[in-house]
């Protein structure tokens, strides 16, 4: 028996190649410091544990829930929304539940393209927007996110063909893998390019409570029109620590909306209510967590940022999320230098060109150990004869 060609034309799953390579040298009893992952170190906190607990215990939660999800955790979507951004979200047509926002991610070309229609991806990006291209037989084409633009797409690069095929562009900020954050004219420059060019617009928000330096990154539908030609991602994985829960939602078009909706109507019955309740716990409850949480992804960045100055590497610290995007040595290939690091210094990190052509000649960094376990990966990286070149000509 064979599998289908939809799954063999599915691209490698980037993140569990990296995952089973650092899970290797653990098992030869290596000690590996995992700077490559992106799955948040630090618990639920503990007043979203109690709701699910005691939800948990109610009968009424162990039945089906509602195919598009629950009112009380609807409307804690809409109150989180307006509280936190000033946006007014109607929980009847503008919003759907996800199973985690990779679901989503995957599911939206699917409801909204038809075989042979094209979509904008940035590059570098999260490598499963390519998932959902194999999965809908859709075609792409990519954005490429340049320093020297700010890691922003620069609109005015896309050629007359490429605009006149595009239907749905994905964009991502605070961005995975940079670490760049988008500003409110970049997101009012995006609404004007999307309604000029007849092109909807689905913007991942999964770090959008992490900005650095006193900057709170936008949401996208805090511009005026946006609702008008996209949807907002959200997940409680990275804001609430709940990588593990797989609860999610979109917010805005009411038509994008409806088409993930019906979409998921013949592919789920919804998310176990507990976990529903447990997440309007999570958004309607005290926030100090997430503040404090910010607090500790910001003083990890600035201990790898002075570990890095002071072996004479030069890097941009990153705006926002818990990555850093940093420039490797020459010599390399992304894939090289992080197989190196690895193999030499028990180092892990994530290969640039994973993210995308435009992501060769970087790796990423997680800022997902404690402080001295950064400092320690990079006093592991100054031993290698590069950095010795550096820090001896720094002397």
């Amino acid at each position: 028996m064979e599998l289908s060609n939809v799954l063999k034309n599915l691209p490698e799953q980037f993140f569990a190649k990296l995952s089973k390579s650092v899970a290797d040298a653990i098992a030869e009893g290596r000690d590996i410091i995992n700077l490559g992952q992106g799955n948040p170190d630090r618990p639920t906190p503990s007043h979203i544990i109690e709701a699910m607990q005691l939800a948990t215990a109610d009968p009424a939660m162990h039945k089906y829930s509602p195919f598009r999800g629950i009112g009380p955790f609807k409307e804690a979507i809409a109150n989180f929304y307006q509280r936190e951004y000033g946006v007014t979200i109607d929980p009847t047509t503008e919003i759907a539940i996800l199973f985690g926002a990779k679901a989503g991610l995957v599911e939206l070309p699917l409801a909204l393209l038809n075989a042979g229609d094209t979509m904008l991806l940035p590059d570098p990006g999260y490598p499963d927007y390519l998932s959902g291209v194999a999965l809908s037989d859709v075609q792409f084409e990519t954005m490429p996110l340049l320093a020297e633009n700010n890691f922003l797409p620069d609109y005015t690069k896309l050629s007359a063909e490429t605009l006149e095929k595009a239907k749905l562009m994905y964009l991502n900020y605070p961005n995975n893998p940079t670490g760049a954050v988008a500003t409110p004219d970049f997101f009012d420059e995006t609404i004007a390019f999307a309604k000029e060019n007849n092109i909807a617009v689905m913007h991942d928000f999964a770090y959008g409570s992490l900005g650095f330096d006193g900057v709170r990154p936008p949401s996208f539908l805090q511009s005026k029109g946006a609702k008008e030609v996209g949807v907002e991602f959200y997940t409680l994985s990275k804001t609430y620590n709940m990588a593990g829960w797989r609860v999610g939602f979109a917010v805005g078009n009411a038509t994008m909306i409806e088409g993930i909706n019906l979409l998921q109507d013949h592919l789920y019955c919804s998310l176990f209510p507990a976990i529903q309740i447990a997440a309007a716990a999570a958004l309607n409850g005290p926030q100090d967590c997430v503040e404090e949480q910010r607090d500790i992804y910001e003083k990890r960045r600035n201990t790898l940022i002075t570990a890095c100055e002071r072996i004479g590497w030069e890097v941009t610290a990153p705006a926002g999320s818990f990555f850093a995007w940093l420039k490797i040595p020459t010599g390399y290939t992304s894939e090289e230098f992080a197989d190196y690091l690895l193999d030499e210094v028990n180092v892990a990190v994530a290969a640039g060109n994973g993210f995308g052509a435009h992501g060769e000649g970087y790796i990423r960094v997680g800022l997902l150990v404690d402080e001295d376990l950064l400092t320690e990966a990079i006093e592991r990286i100054s031993k290698i004869p590069e950095f010795q070149t550096e820090i001896s000509s720094n002397k």
